[in-house]
């Protein structure tokens, strides 16, 4: 009688984890090492163009595709980044973040770009184009986006 009431108590708590769930772990472990690494950027003088290329490359990719997941389509232009911290309009419903804790800026102290449609990183799956306006803080050749 003690072992199936073992069995049962075993079923009962060998629950697994959704994908949704996975990629918000992996956002947020993203997040915090890009964190570390801008922190890093610092300390080791010119490289600030790898921090904002990790954070266009593998930190925006997590949070934006938890994004999709949840709501359906990535934030509009109109919508920006921003939309990965507060709900947009119409959307509180499928809305289950606040995906990053704040709204990024790149190692230069602006705030990244981002467009969706893109119209640079068209032949990727993403379709959206986040970038960061690099040193000088103007869109120039020295951009940094996830189409590089």
């Amino acid at each position: 009688m003690k072992k199936n009431t073992f069995k049962t108590l075993q079923q009962k708590q060998s629950k697994g984890f959704t994908l949704v769930e996975i990629l918000i772990v992996i956002a947020i472990i993203a997040t915090l090492a890009t964190v570390a690494i801008g922190n890093l950027g610092g300390i080791f003088s010119g490289q600030q163009e790898k921090v904002a290329s990790l954070f266009i490359n593998q930190t925006t990719k997590l949070v934006l595709t938890s994004y999709k997941l949840d709501v359906g389509s990535y934030p509009t232009t109109e919508q920006g980044i921003k939309a990965l911290v507060q709900a947009p309009s119409g959307k509180e419903g499928k809305w289950k973040g606040p995906y990053i804790d704040e709204l990024p800026e790149d190692p230069w102290g602006n705030p990244y770009q981002y467009r969706f449609p893109g119209t640079k990183n068209i032949n990727k799956s993403s379709g959206y184009d986040i970038w960061s306006l690099g040193q000088d803080g103007v869109e120039s050749a020295d951009d940094i986006g996830n189409w590089n």
